[in-house]
């Protein structure tokens, strides 16, 4: 395989780092989520790897900015008004979102021992707006028998569609009840059940968390794995939601990801990589150069 050799410097032209000048068995560019994570996985698996960034903070497109950092972003060299208070009272996520509790993304973080660094909250609750009102999505059994959104023979019917959603295991076929979800459109399944269009409406967005109705004409199986996933994520914290959010913001996880692997692992940030040069001789190449 062929290597990469970069060359950098920072903002004066100045040599990057002395530790450029080393040897790495993999070069990452830029500190977002993905990035870190991959720089992680790949130092537990004892690779040694350079992390770099041409920003001055952590999390590139997806951090979490303080005042300061937010001013210069979109004002220029612009200071904020000093009535806006400290500046480390901030952090602004330029791409909020929530977390799965029992996702993908937590389940990657746990491996990687960063959750031992990050402090998590669970999300009190989540809400649908329905026929003008807006309703919490129950939690518990005391809540789903005490929510509006369905009447009483309708709650029956969905828990036995609840029931065959808990108990489906895609290895296992006695579990299928005889129906095949790769075929079988999302449509087709809940019609078995005798849903209502509200409760198709509630199942499709507030759980399986589609943004839309195609799923409606799509095999099963990925609503079935979703609802599957929140149930699960709901199931973990016991909270109110199936949702965590760090305390200090999104922009903490690619931050921590980098400082909680102990391992062959350098990160410089303030860096502007000038040129790389592809070779097809992987020992010509091992080393990083700096202008």
């Amino acid at each position: 395989p062929s290597a990469a050799a970069l060359l950098a410097c920072d903002r004066r032209g100045q040599p990057a780092s002395p530790a450029m000048d080393e040897e790495y068995d993999v070069i990452v560019l830029g500190t977002g989520l993905k990035e870190c994570i991959l720089s992680g996985l790949l130092s537990v698996d004892g690779l040694k790897v350079l992390h770099m960034d041409r920003n001055d903070y952590y999390g590139g497109d997806s951090t979490s900015l303080n005042l300061n950092q937010l001013w210069k972003k979109f004002r220029g060299e612009d200071k904020p008004p000093a009535h806006l208070g400290s500046s480390k009272d901030y952090n602004v996520d330029m791409v909020p979102k929530f977390m799965m509790a029992n996702g993908t993304l937590v389940r990657t973080l746990i491996h990687t021992n960063v959750t031992k660094y990050l402090s998590f909250k669970a999300v009190d609750g989540s809400f649908v707006f329905s026929k003008g009102k807006i309703h919490k999505v129950p939690a518990t059994d005391m809540e789903a028998l005490k929510s509006p959104l369905m009447g009483l023979f309708e709650k029956r019917r969905a828990r036995n569609f609840f029931i065959y959603v808990q108990n489906y295991d895609e290895a296992d076929p006695k579990t299928h009840q005889g129906l095949d979800l790769t075929t079988l459109t999302t449509k087709e399944l809940i019609a078995k059940y005798g849903l209502v269009d509200d409760t198709v409406d509630f199942i499709g967005h507030a759980l399986a968390l589609h943004r839309d109705d195609r799923h409606l004409n799509e095999p099963a199986l990925d609503t079935v794995k979703r609802m599957k996933l929140y149930s699960e994520s709901l199931a973990r914290f016991q909270g109110g939601s199936p949702y965590i959010y760090p305390l200090y913001g999104l922009g903490e996880l690619p931050q921590v990801s980098v400082f909680s692997v102990c391992y062959t692992f350098i990160v410089i940030l303030h860096v502007h990589v000038t040129k790389m040069l592809i070779c097809y001789n992987a020992f010509l190449c091992y080393r990083v150069l700096h202008v």
